[in-house]
């Protein structure tokens, strides 16, 4: 079955915490739903690669994957997501060169870079809206 990331933009933590329970799409927003993406590992490898931000430096950052709200044993929670990811993925240009970098990470080896493509464009759309309403990124996460 796997891990759910349902990635989304609200205009404040107390906001984003209050979708723990159903998630984001069950609360209206739009989400970007994924499978193995996690906000911490594989989304600040993606935050390097766009931003040139080292690694370490991305996973020290106080809202790197940052608990906000969590549900049962730890299967349900609600995470921040670095300003950092928003703001490279707002900024951003062409994507299929970065999906293909972003692929040959380890933890997304078996992954093809095309549908990567896909899903970076739907985040980059996600983060677009989010720095013009004024919002910042999270991961509601089902385990």
């Amino acid at each position: 079955m796997g891990v759910m990331y349902d990635y989304f933009a609200a205009p404040s933590d107390e906001v984003a915490a209050s979708m723990v329970d159903g998630g984001p799409v069950a609360a209206g927003h739009r989400a970007v739903e994924t499978k193995w993406l996690d906000p911490a590992v594989v989304m600040g490898k993606l935050e390097e690669l766009l931003t040139g931000r080292p690694y370490d430096e991305v996973i020290d950052d106080p809202r790197c994957a940052a608990d906000l709200a969590v549900e049962g044993d730890g299967e349900v929670l609600v995470l921040t997501v670095t300003d950092g990811l928003r703001d490279g993925l707002a900024g951003a240009g062409e994507l299929t060169e970065v999906a293909a970098a972003w692929a040959g990470i380890e933890e997304l080896d078996r992954f093809d870079p095309a549908e990567l493509a896909v899903v970076l464009r739907e985040l980059k759309e996600l983060a677009v809206d989010a720095v013009k309403a004024g919002e910042r990124l999270y991961c509601w996460v089902c385990v």
